[in-house]
């Protein structure tokens, strides 16, 4: 097995002489570096938009009672679903019965 050196990527690297060695043990070579630089212009980074779109959507923090956290998580549980889907669907239920 080669001896692994700790070697600082930079611009000048020249992968085919210097062996230079990933976290996981992969040695990095121009191939990786390709499927390194697909995987990260395909990503998209945060999570995925709720409303669809490729914007931000907002975020909020709501305080609630350890029952009523154990209810939606029960809920959730149930449906096989997130319990931030389950909240977000409470919370658009809560605005249609509620909006004038």
């Amino acid at each position: 097995m080669a001896t692994r050196k700790r070697t600082p990527i930079g611009p000048d690297v020249n992968l085919e002489a210097e062996e230079i060695w990933l976290p996981d043990g992969t040695r990095l070579t121009e191939a990786k570096v390709a499927e390194i630089v697909e995987r990260v212009h395909d990503r998209h980074p945060g999570r995925p938009s709720v409303s669809g779109d490729r914007g931000r959507t907002p975020g909020m923090t709501v305080r609630v009672t350890p029952a009523a956290r154990a209810s939606l998580e029960e809920i959730a549980s149930a449906q096989g679903r997130r319990l931030a889907d389950v909240s977000r669907d409470a919370l658009d239920e809560y605005i249609r019965r509620h909006a004038s």
